[in-house]
């Protein structure tokens, strides 16, 4: 489903996990138990957008609120296991503003935002021009090495720019105030140079804590 400025809603559901962001075009799995996101899905699969923003909670309060920016997905894909829980796909679709959390009776946050300073994320594929792609992929190959990840680097090398960085900076594991840092970038150019600093930070500095 193609998205413009006048099919994103004033008020949609969102669910604050920290260390998980979605971008736009890209993908995120879901494993969802709990009972009031399954009561969020279930109402989500009833709208015409089935959109679920991500936002992360503030850091060592999250009780207190959420970052103001998220981004808000597509459900795509949708699968029930047999015991209730439901394993999904969020197809990122556009960034956010909160400008409140709303009033309300469902067991689920509920937020009005604002989707106006983000207007290119419901543009075209992102192009970011790397002046060294080849370096940029050497130094991920280092950084996954040292945190012990893997990916098919066959398919990463011919990726687009766009699936390339943004896929990065979901699944590396970074700090939540690192994640939402490279979901903040205003351009792709500068999340692929935010993404390098914190790749070269964790080798470095051995990056202990994320690399046992």
């Amino acid at each position: 489903m193609k998205f413009n400025a006048a099919d994103l809603p004033d008020n949609i559901p969102v669910f604050p996990l920290p260390g998980a962001i979605v971008l736009p075009r890209a993908h995120l799995p879901l494993h969802i138990f709990e009972p009031r996101y399954l009561a969020m899905l279930d109402d989500t699969l009833k709208t015409a957008h089935r959109l679920i923003g991500m936002a992360q909670p503030l850091p060592m309060s999250p009780e207190k609120g959420l970052h103001r920016i998220g981004c808000a997905g597509r459900l795509t894909q949708f699968t029930e296991t047999d015991d209730g829980r439901y394993m999904v796909t969020l197809t990122g679709i556009s960034r956010f503003r909160i400008t409140r959390e709303a009033a309300g009776f469902a067991p689920y946050m509920r937020c009005d935002v604002n989707w106006q300073d983000f207007s290119g994320d419901l543009g075209g594929v992102e192009k970011d021009n790397f002046a060294d792609r080849a370096q940029f992929l050497s130094l991920v190959g280092k950084y996954f090495q040292k945190a012990e990840l893997s990916t098919d680097w066959d398919n990463l090398k011919d990726a687009e720019d766009e699936i390339v960085v943004n896929a990065l900076s979901m699944m590396c594991p970074f700090e939540p105030e690192d994640k939402q840092a490279l979901l903040e970038c205003e351009t792709l150019s500068k999340r692929r140079e935010t993404l390098t600093t914190l790749m070269e930070i964790a080798l470095h500095s051995g990056g202990e804590e994320k690399m046992q």
